[in-house]
């Protein structure tokens, strides 16, 4: 016969297991649902939206090229940054945990994450090959892109507002 112990143990276990699992789902669920919190008096959270002359459809007769010498990427919402501060794109520069240029303190940022290139004058975004990938306006960014006025740069909870001055 079976001792009420190692019952009582077995069920146990169970039950620690399917609370292991539902923990395990609920986290993979947040994270899909993740949405972005308005900053301001009245923060509710909703679905970001990229303003309206951010990338979408261009023309090549519009052009690409940046309409002043000075783009600029601003802090939106970056751990650990003041919301606004700007980092002036004069060159070549990478973003990520490890030794660069623009320094993420985020969990969810590779050492190198992501490249901006100037390339004529044009910024060009570029994913090198991160874990958790870098997204332009929502959107996977898959080879290189060039940048637009208004386009949001998001690279895991950090997210950046392409300027051109």
């Amino acid at each position: 016969m079976v001792e009420p112990a190692s019952v009582a143990l077995k069920f146990a276990f169970l039950a620690i297991l399917y609370l292991f699992l539902l923990w395990v789902a609920r986290s993979a669920l947040k994270d899909l649902r993740r949405e972005t919190v308005v900053a301001g008096p009245s923060a509710t959270p909703r679905s970001p939206v990229p303003p309206p002359d951010a990338t979408g459809l261009h023309s090549a007769a519009q052009g690409v090229g940046m309409g002043g010498d000075s783009p600029r990427l601003v802090i939106t919402s970056v751990p650990g940054h003041q919301p606004g501060a700007a980092y002036d794109l004069t060159g070549d520069c990478t973003l990520g945990r490890g030794d660069v240029e623009i320094h993420l303190e985020d969990p969810f940022a590779s050492g190198r994450h992501a490249r901006l290139t100037r390339q004529g004058s044009v910024i060009v975004l570029e994913d090198l090959g991160s874990t958790n990938g870098t997204y332009l306006n929502e959107e996977p960014v898959q080879g290189p892109q060039p940048l637009h006025p208004g386009d949001r740069i998001r690279i895991g909870d950090s997210i950046f507002t392409f300027e051109d001055s």
